[in-house]
């Protein structure tokens, strides 16, 4: 299972499944980031935490525990 934390660097990638608890999946959903959505990988901070996404035509960072939660492709 391949996660958003695991993209790499200017990569566009999409979303397979969200996993965590009800509360973590409804934070996720709400940014935006549903089930087939493109994500395009636009920065990883030095030590790995914060990513920035662009997704929807909206930039967000999401930390390394959230990104761990979006299974991609």
């Amino acid at each position: 299972m391949a996660t958003l934390k695991d993209a790499p660097m200017k990569s566009t990638v999409n979303v397979v499944k969200i996993h965590g608890t009800d509360k973590v999946k409804r934070r996720i959903m709400d940014m935006g980031i549903t089930k087939g959505t493109e994500i395009y990988v636009r920065k990883v901070a030095p030590l790995g935490d914060p990513i920035e996404v662009t997704v929807r035509g909206f930039e967000l960072s999401l930390r390394k525990d959230e990104a761990s939660n979006i299974e991609v492709e």
